[in-house]
């Protein structure tokens, strides 16, 4: 293992996302082949640099939500990897307690305040939470990750219109993979209009950002958290990026009818972690080495992951309903309901 004191803070950026594709190309590998692992997942495979490079802007007091892609922004903002792995396997040790699945993470002790399947839905809740900050005069910034269909919920526009009447602290890191599942974004949308023009009307400082350059996302991520944090209200950032594999679940899509094999590849030819070695190859020329190294200790570990998570525990049948709804003592008292 190489000891972090020895590659510079770019380098480390690449580190973050070989883990991150290296944790998920074997969890997609278990979950195909043995099918223990009853959630829809939605992995982020070839999207790291989103992810990585926003998070890296972050300070430990500002939170992270995410949709339904959570895994990179999880582990990019310091999630413990055995807590997802236990979630996905559905047992009590999960970061929610089994009950959550892939889709809802959450680790509140670095600032990952959790994620959830309904479509635009956290955006309205980072919305929020930039808010209460705001309310309580704290100098932290809430970060939302969401995918391009997203922008076409209401909710978009409503939180985007807050936000900027309100001059929140938030961040609206729009991860435009060109899809909403299957529909691609220019079957969906007007020709000449685009994400970002859409962010700007509302009056909301919006900026286009190449997602898969994971150094221009850690740049354009520090840029809007520092407007946030002076007071100058919320950024979007547009950041435009590709899923490799399919919309849910571990495996590729090319013969779906609704994308070629042949615009994947133009896209995995464009790899955020490829891109990001040659970049810093130069001054750090150990970097082909690091490579190696983190590779064999990201799959170790994720095996160790797995491995640990088929050995921990349900959840009890005795507490199935905890964290369920439950009558309030307010409620009981008032009677029987007609």
């Amino acid at each position: 293992m190489t000891p972090t004191a020895d590659y510079e803070p770019d380098a480390a950026l690449v580190r973050a996302m070989l883990r991150i594709r290296r944790v998920e190309e074997v969890l997609a590998d278990y979950y195909r082949d043995e099918q223990q692992m009853r959630t829809p997942t939605h992995f982020s495979i070839g999207q790291e640099a989103t992810a990585v490079g926003m998070c890296a802007a972050t300070r430990p007091g500002d939170v992270v939500y995410t949709g339904h892609r959570s895994h990179a922004p999880y582990l990019a903002k310091g999630g413990d990897l055995q807590a997802m792995v236990d979630e996905l396997h559905g047992r009590e040790t999960g970061c929610a307690k089994g009950r959550g699945g892939s889709i809802h993470l959450i680790d509140t002790a670095v600032g990952f305040a959790g994620s959830a399947a309904i479509l635009g839905e956290m955006i309205a809740v980072a919305t929020g939470a930039a808010w209460a900050f705001a309310l309580r005069g704290e100098p932290r910034v809430a970060l939302t990750f969401f995918g391009d269909g997203a922008t076409e919920e209401g909710v978009f526009a409503e939180s985007l219109n807050f936000a900027a009447v309100h001059r929140l602290p938030v961040v609206f890191a729009c991860e435009n993979n060109q899809y909403s599942i299957s529909s691609p974004l220019r079957q969906r949308q007007p020709v000449g209009t685009g994400i970002t023009e859409r962010a700007a009307a509302h009056g909301v400082h919006a900026v286009s950002v190449d997602g898969n350059d994971v150094f221009a996302v850690r740049d354009a991520g520090r840029a809007a958290v520092r407007r946030c944090r002076a007071g100058a209200g919320p950024v979007l950032l547009e950041l435009h990026t590709y899923r490799w594999r399919e919309h849910v679940g571990p495996g590729w899509d090319h013969d779906h009818g609704y994308r070629s094999a042949e615009e994947i590849d133009a896209w995995v030819d464009r790899c955020p972690i490829r891109r990001a070695a040659d970049a810093v190859r130069a001054a750090q020329p150990r970097i082909d080495r690091w490579l190696r190294e983190w590779d064999a200790e990201f799959t170790a570990e994720i095996h160790d992951a797995v491995r640990a998570a088929k050995a921990a525990p349900w959840p009890s049948i005795a507490e199935l309903t905890r964290g369920a709804y439950e009558p309030t003592a307010a409620a009981a008292v008032g009677g029987e309901r007609s």
